[in-house]
């Protein structure tokens, strides 16, 4: 455009934002966003800001990075949001900027191997019926598509096992020595990025890259980037302690021998020697992870010097298989590049394990998990404030951090805390909706207590009453897979409406079926909590079933817990209730997404009005009209 574009400017009453949206009504808490990153970014300072829902927060970061002709990279708490910032927002700038050059990346596991799809052709990899069938689905669409991302397959299972043996992680990557690597999804998905002025990821992404360039500055996967933006920035305290932690597995031992079994049949340096080794590396690994307790779910693990004392030679022979195994693998002559990044992984799980048994750090939570047959090992920063001080905000880029939800009772203090976030300027801007007039937040407070025996049928009972007045045009959030699919099973045959669940499809699927189906209802998990945006009528009443209070049972969580005590704090006030409060708005906050939206906002906790602490949700949520009684939501969704 011939016009000088500047931030007070672009969201002026009269200027190109109005212009091209004729019903575009002016937001001054838009524009004190707008105008606050702008100054962060000149200064390179850190910003942090809550934007209510329906203050245009997107394009209020968005339009000052454009302007700012910095590269600028964009982290997103989900890949749902992710989606809708490239496809949605993104071509909608173009028309002010037309020279914008934008991208958007995942993590590996959600590319596909072009190498991995060709090889199986030939090699027996896959599987059962259902493994061949998605491997056609996913042979066919790989001749097409241009980003090789998974969530362009809407008829891929979610739970695709297929999928599996054929993306893009790293374990397996030759890099340049593979004869697709011109080719290749990741290397053009980085191509792209290093091309870009602006680069949308997600959370899990950028600190998978910090992880990364912690071990090797070469190794990361983005560029350099003066700014760095977070978008649902209340995610950032879980999933840095997920990449800043470590991990062991059985999944890991047995994914491991199954790639180096595959390898030397197709490189044909197969062995009676490598055979045996692999075989008693499968029962070494096997033999160890069942020294650990085998109950389901997760435990925390204290006894590192017991376990050594009564298991210490099942380790230690696990350790040695392991340092055979590599150096059996130094030895083989046959395709060099194919073995290397398999004999990485030896030392790699050699080394870690090692540092999970013997590197006990009081500053981690050391805990166990079996998820089936699976067990994990793992090790979580008790407190990441520290980590995140140092790797993020000291001597960093300039960071802005913005969520509808990062306040709690109007105070950042509790944010600022977790995140180690020292220096920073604040902006809370508010909601420029009429929640009075277009909201009606509902406590079933006659329902049991959420622990009673009788609370999931109860509830059962309630949501299928609900849905019949909003007729419909529901999601039914969860704080958990298990009360999900409960629930579902109970009332999905007894409603008169569509009723979809999360798994069944790629979430980005599901919100297209859910848009485009009248009357649809949709049961979800944490995933649909944020960054999902469904305007209009379509979307008229959100259900959730629990204040969602993280377990207190989670050794994570009694980790923290623990450790706010031992300084002092009250956990409950300081951790607990703050957390809880932020993903309760970020529940609430899929409703009401414009100033024509109506609808009814109903939680089946009862806690929330009989407990003193109900008050601080109430205090962090916004100023909704609120009853207890069920009349109310009839009368309600009778003039809508």
């Amino acid at each position: 455009m011939a016009r000088v574009l500047t931030v007070k400017g672009f969201f002026a009453r009269n200027g190109p934002l109005a212009e091209a949206h004729p019903q575009y009504e002016f937001r001054s808490g838009q524009l004190d966003m707008a105008l606050a990153v702008e100054d962060a970014l000149a200064q390179k300072r850190h910003l942090i800001v809550e934007a209510g829902t329906g203050t245009g927060k997107t394009l209020a970061y968005l339009v000052p990075a454009l302007i700012s002709g910095k590269r600028v990279i964009v982290s997103t708490g989900t890949k749902n949001l992710q989606e809708q910032l490239f496809f949605k927002d993104i071509p909608f700038l173009q028309q002010f900027f037309p020279n914008l050059k934008a991208c958007y990346l995942k993590g590996r596991s959600n590319y596909a191997c072009r190498q991995k799809i060709y090889d199986a052709e030939r090699e027996p990899v896959l599987s059962g019926l259902d493994e061949v069938t998605d491997y056609q689905i996913i042979r066919e669409w790989e001749q097409t598509s241009e980003t090789g991302d998974r969530a362009e397959i809407e008829t891929l299972p979610a739970d695709s096992t297929a999928w599996a043996k054929l993306d893009a992680r790293g374990e397996m990557c030759t890099g340049q020595k593979c004869p697709q690597w011109e080719r290749c999804f990741v290397t053009l998905a980085r191509q792209r990025a290093w091309e870009s002025d602006l680069i949308i990821v997600n959370h899990h992404l950028y600190f998978a890259d910090l992880a990364v360039k912690e071990q090797d500055p070469a190794a990361g996967i983005l560029p350099e980037a003066p700014a760095v933006i977070f978008d649902e920035a209340h995610e950032l305290e879980d999933v840095a302690s997920q990449y800043f932690g470590l991990t062991v597995s059985s999944g890991q031992f047995d994914d491991l021998i199954r790639d180096i079994r595959a390898t030397a049949r197709r490189k044909e340096f197969s062995s009676l020697d490598l055979d045996h080794l692999l075989e008693t590396l499968a029962i070494q690994a096997e033999h160890f992870f069942l020294c650990f307790p085998e109950q389901e779910g997760r435990a925390g693990f204290t006894g590192h010097r017991e376990f050594l004392a009564e298991h210490g030679d099942t380790y230690a022979t696990l350790r040695n298989g392991l340092e055979l195994l590599a150096a059996h693998l130094q030895l083989v002559r046959q395709a060099p590049e194919e073995l290397a990044p398999l004999h990485r992984r030896v030392l790699e799980l050699n080394a870690r394990i090692g540092e999970w048994m013997e590197g006990a750090s009081g500053a981690n939570v050391y805990w166990i998990e079996r998820r089936g047959r699976g067990c994990y090992l793992q090790a979580t920063p008790i407190d990441v404030s520290g980590l995140l001080s140092e790797k993020l905000f000291n001597d960093g880029p300039a960071v802005v951090l913005t969520s509808a939800t990062l306040a709690v009772a109007g105070s950042f203090e509790y944010a600022r805390a977790r995140l180690g976030l020292q220096t920073a300027r604040e902006l809370i801007v508010p909601s420029h909706f009429d929640y009075q007039s277009q909201c009606l937040l509902y406590v079933a407070h006659h329902l049991p207590d959420v622990r009673a025996p009788g609370f999931v049928e109860s509830a059962a009972r309630e949501v299928l009453v609900l849905l019949q007045h909003s007729r419909g045009r529901a999601f039914v959030l969860f704080t958990s897979y298990s009360q999900m699919r409960q629930i579902h099973e109970r009332i999905a045959p007894a409603l008169d409406y569509p009723a979809l669940l999360q798994g069944s499809k790629p979430s980005r699927a599901l919100l297209q079926e859910f848009r485009h189906t009248p009357h649809c209802v949709l049961f979800a998990t944490s995933s649909f909590w944020q960054g999902v945006d469904v305007q209009g009528d379509q979307l008229s009443c959100v259900i959730i079933d629990k204040l969602p209070f993280a377990v207190p049972s989670d050794p994570v969580v009694d980790a923290r817990v623990r450790a706010i005590r031992e300084a002092g704090g009250n956990p409950f006030y300081d951790y607990q209730v703050p957390q809880a409060a932020i993903a309760l708005k970020q529940g609430f906050g899929r409703l009401i997404r414009s100033r024509v939206d109506r609808g009814v906002l109903a939680l089946l906790d009862s806690r929330i009005t009989r407990q003193r602490y109900g008050q601080v949700f109430f205090d962090s949520l916004p100023d909704y009209r609120f009853s207890t009684d069920i009349e109310d939501v009839e009368r309600f969704f009778s003039h809508v």
